[in-house]
């Protein structure tokens, strides 16, 4: 087993990592030290606050069958919902005045929102004082171009994997060249950028997610979204396991950390489906925002991308306060801005 302490040595030295370093730093046994130098690199490049981002899954319509997706085009058993764009624009108000300076936006990949439905959703959202994510799936460049014109900041796509063959397998009728495309080009408009993968994806190796964070560095992204794979009941992978896929995606958090020092990476709710404590220990870890769900009634059950889900029960304003009380118990502090992608060594430097 090769000995992680010299590489996490030359981590926090700001030495290139290479990727059989990082395939190294992903099958260590006791991980401790490794989740210590992240939070360590964690402090001091985006410091003790949490950003919070409000959740707002806005349909659970999609045109896409990934076979790990609990909301699949092929899934008879998905109770399918649309919100109106003036109930979007309501919950983003809601969310407003809880305090959050930043909206996200997310759905399947719904054909009802089309380009002028969803400007003017952006334009409206906007008026609130917020920043706006989308996480809406594959478009074409002038739709990205669209929506950032109409006030869109972020953009969050998930490569899932870079395993070309295994994404092309589990994604029926998509294209990997595609989707890296498609961040490209919201790199290209201006967007600040987030992606991830999926952790634990059957036929999945240490050295594809270790090509994951390479391809992550090197486009690079602004924001990593690393979570497990738990798999879905009404899929085709529903006799897969999680075993093992919560402290493997700590550990893919924790070195993205330490190659992208200053970058947003979430603390996702999934980790609290697979572990109580999740979030609060993906925090230590390298994690600095939080998105707290700010969807209201029974879309929150009805978004089942995995099982399990957490707070489906709550009012938005219940998880506002519980998860502020959660950071707040482990010494760290919610943010009030808008958390844009170097803001806290900006602020350091003045």
């Amino acid at each position: 087993m090769t000995d992680a302490q010299p590489i996490l040595a030359r981590a926090l030295r700001r030495e290139e990592l290479s990727k059989a370093d990082i395939t190294a730093l992903l099958c260590i046994q006791e991980p401790a030290p490794l989740f210590a130098a992240a939070d360590r690199v964690r402090r001091e490049f985006v410091g003790d606050e949490v950003y919070l981002r409000a959740l707002i899954e806005f349909s659970n319509y999609c045109k896409n069958d990934c076979l790990y997706c609990g909301i699949r085009r092929s899934n008879p058993k998905a109770d399918r919902y649309r919100l109106t764009p003036e109930k979007i624009i309501e919950t983003a108000r809601n969310a407003a005045g809880l305090g959050y300076k930043t909206v996200v936006l997310q759905s399947g990949e719904d054909l009802w929102f089309d380009t002028d439905k969803l400007c003017r959703i952006i334009r409206e959202i906007k008026k609130l004082d917020v920043a706006v994510t989308l996480s809406i799936g594959e478009k074409t460049r002038e739709e990205y171009a669209a929506y950032r014109r109409a006030g869109a900041d972020r953009y969050l796509l998930r490569i899932e994997t870079t395993d070309k063959a295994l994404y092309e397998k589990l994604d029926p009728g998509m294209s990997w060249d595609n989707r890296a495309r498609c961040l490209y080009d919201l790199k290209e408009l201006g967007y600040e950028v987030g992606s991830g993968s999926l952790v634990g994806l059957p036929g999945q190796t240490l050295e594809s997610l270790a090509d994951d964070l390479l391809f992550f560095k090197n486009l690079p992204v602004d924001m990593a979204g690393i979570g497990p794979f738990i798999p879905h009941p009404q899929t085709p992978l529903a006799a897969e396991t999680a075993q093992g896929h919560f402290e493997l995606s700590l550990k893919m958090m924790a070195v993205m950390r330490l190659l992208l020092p200053d970058i947003n990476i979430p603390a996702t709710t999934a980790m609290e489906t697979l572990h109580p404590q999740g979030r609060l220990l993906a925090l230590k870890c390298g994690a600095n925002v939080v998105m707290p769900n700010a969807t209201q009634g029974e879309a929150r059950v009805k978004y089942e991308l995995y099982p399990g889900k957490i707070c489906t029960g709550d009012a938005p304003e219940q998880c506002r306060g519980c998860i502020q009380r959660k950071i707040e118990s482990i010494g760290r502090t919610v943010c009030g801005s808008y958390g844009f992608h170097g803001d806290y060594l900006k602020e350091k430097q003045n």
